[in-house]
This record gives C-alpha cells, sequence and structure tokens, in this order.
C-alpha cells in the first residue's frame, strides 16, 4: 500500500513512521512545504525540527512539496491513500489542490477553519464539501501524542467518514501491534470532539497552573464534556461518539497529558505570561488557541451555552485574568446535571 503524507509536522511524521513500520510493508511518503526542512530530513533521517529522536524507517521517502501548488498528477500516482497533515488554516488549499484525486483523502488537524463572518467557521468537512465535494474524505482521530506513537507504545485511534472504503483504507494502513483502529461513520461528532477538546485542555491548564486541585481538575474535564456533547449534537452527531476515543478519550489525554500544546498554554498563562509569550515558547501550533473563538462564534449562533469555552476566548483575548476566569465559572446559577 502506498501512503502519502502532505505535511511534515510532529503528528503526520510520527503516523508516517508507524506506517513505514507496518507488518504489510507499505511504502510511505512523506512531503514537506519546506525545501530545506525536506533536504535536512533526508540527509538525517529524522525531523529534527518538529520531531526529534525518531529516526525515519526504510520504507519512509521524503518529497519536497512544489512550491505554489500540488501536482495531482504526480502526487496521485501509485497512491492508495493520501493523508493531509496540515494545520486546519492550510486545509482549504490543500483539498482544492487535491479535488480531482480518486483515492481515500484524509485530514488529521483537529479544529474549526477560523471565519471572518460570527459564526460560520467550518469543520474540516465542511471545508472538504465547499470546494472538493467528490472527494472519498475522512478523519483520523482519537487520543494521541506524536511522540508516543513514533516510539510504537499503545495507541487507539478512529477512522471517521461517511464512506465505507476510506475507513477500510485507514484500517488497512493503520492497524497494528501497537495502534488499534476503530472505525465510525459519525464524521460531525469525531470532528467536534476534536476540535473542543484543545479548547478545553487550555482550561484544565490554567486550573493545574493556578494549583487549584484535583477535584476542580475533574469537574472542569466532565463540564467540559458536557459542552462538547451539547455542541455536537446540535451540529447533528451522536451523543454516543462523545463518550468513545475522539471525546472523552481524547479529552482526558488533553487535558491531562503534559505532553499536550494546549494544556501547556493555560498553564503557561497561569503564571502570568500573555499569549504571544505563551505560544512562542512552545514552537508549535496549538491549535485550541486558534479554534477556540470560533467554537464559540459557532456555539453562539446555534444557542449552545458552553461557558467554559467562554472563559477560555475571554482569556486568550485578554478580558480578563485567570483568577477571574474562575470566579466568573464559580459564581454561574445553580442548574441540574443533566440540563447544561
Amino acid at each position: 500500500m502506498k501512503i502519502v503524507f502532505l505535511g511534515a509536522g510532529a503528528w503526520g511524521t510520527a503516523l508516517a513512521i508507524g506506517a513505514a513500520r507496518h507488518p504489510a510493508g507499505h511504502r510511505v511518503e512523506l512531503w514537506a512545504r519546506d525545501a530545506a526542512q525536506a533536504q535536512a530530513m533526508q540527509a538525517s533521517r529524522c525531523n529534527l525540527r518538529y520531531l526529534p529522536g525518531h529516526a525515519f524507517p526504510d520504507a519512509l521517502h521524503v518529497r519536497t512539496w512544489p512550491s505554489g501548488s500540488l501536482s495531482v498528477s504526480g502526487l496521485a500516482a501509485g497512491a492508495d491513500l493520501i493523508i493531509v497533515s496540515t494545520p486546519t488554516a492550510a486545509l482549504r488549499t490543500t483539498l482544492q489542490a487535491l479535488a480531482g484525486i480518486r483515492v481515500p483523502v484524509v485530514w488529521l488537524c483537529k479544529g474549526f477553519e477560523a471565519s471572518a463572518t460570527a459564526g460560520q467557521g467550518l469543520m474540516p468537512h465542511e471545508v472538504q464539501a465547499q470546494v472538493a465535494p467528490d472527494l472519498l474524505a475522512g478523519a483520523l482521530s482519537g487520543p494521541s501524542f506524536a511522540q508516543e506513537v513514533a516510539n510504537g507504545q499503545p495507541t487507539a485511534l478512529v477512522a471517521a467518514s461517511g464512506h465505507a472504503q476510506v475507513r477500510e483504507a485507514l484500517v488497512s494502513a493503520f492497524h497494528s501491534p501497537t495502534l488499534r483502529v476503530y472505525a465510525n461513520d459519525d464524521l460531525v461528532g469525531v470532528e467536534v470532539g476534536g476540535a473542543v477538546k484543545n479548547v478545553l485542555a487550555v482550561a484544565t491548564g490554567l486550573c493545574d497552573g493556578l494549583q487549584l486541585g484535583l477535584n476542580a481538575r475533574a469537574a472542569l474535564i466532565t463540564r467540559g464534556l458536557a459542552e462538547m456533547t451539547r455542541l455536537g449534537t446540535a451540529l447533528g452527531a451522536r451523543t454516543e461518539t462523545f463518550m468513545g476515543l475522539s471525546g472523552l478519550g481524547d479529552l482526558v489525554l488533553t487535558a491531562t497529558g503534559d505532553l499536550s500544546r494546549n494544556r501547556r498554554v493555560g498553564q503557561l498563562l497561569a503564571t502570568g505570561m500573555t499569549l504571544a509569550q505563551a505560544v512562542d515558547s512552545l514552537g508549535h501550533v496549538a491549535e485550541g488557541v486558534y479554534s477556540a473563538r470560533t467554537v464559540l462564534q459557532r456555539a453562539q449562533h446555534l444557542g449552545v451555552d458552553m461557558p467554559i469555552v467562554q472563559a477560555v476566548v475571554d482569556l486568550l483575548d485578554g478580558r480578563t485574568r485567570p483568577a477571574q476566569a474562575v470566579a466568573a465559572l464559580m459564581g454561574r446559577d445553580a442548574k441540574p446535571e443533566l440540563v447544561g
């Protein structure tokens, strides 16, 4: 099986390494936008910029992304599966370039596309419906840190698509002795879980940075899951999806794991850092920072109450301080648990 990865960040690189080690003997190509990065990876047989310390298997081949646009004919030659491993911000232009591809195309990004129009930030599958509606498309998501996947540590992911062919291709590509892949046709639910958990992880990092305690962390995660589920069902997702790997599973990992960039942003804000300082110190994209406002706008447009997400946005936009955000959440009126 030939698998092509478009984008050579940490997560794309980790999955490419895993796919190249697969017992089925896949041929894997990792395409980088930056020619200098591609040359460095090819020379060192490692992604020193985003995933240092993890050697490339022989079956992983580095390619340079053509400047300006993708060569669709060259890319599609012999490919059985194309993985878009760019951030959400680059998804639209990448899918536009892939519009004529007839093999499964799957994205890894988690978040809502930013929009100048309030309430109109789109999820990846909505972007795809606009720019490449005929693609056999889907998402690969779930609780996963790049370093652990590259290490070959046990991980479970969700192959989400309305197309059985896409789900089956993902299982064939990645299901292995160290990586379990579960199929799910609720693409909306999987994408909402992947987007909202990043925002909630900022809140949990703030909680831990302020040393509010384990009780507070558990409350934030649980009530955050309720917010995630409310938004997801309003968008047409199934409730049970949020009890699975892409909902509860990814939320717990991102909110509590020390490798989480989104959690780290919250911790740094709790120390008094500005948002710019916190983001600059990471050196990687923290999707929760960029999608928080869009998640909130989409919720408000649908009339969905998301007070934790609101607190995160107020904090990121400098309208409140960490202690004030906590006080605002704790000062809300009492209400029954199961109605929001």
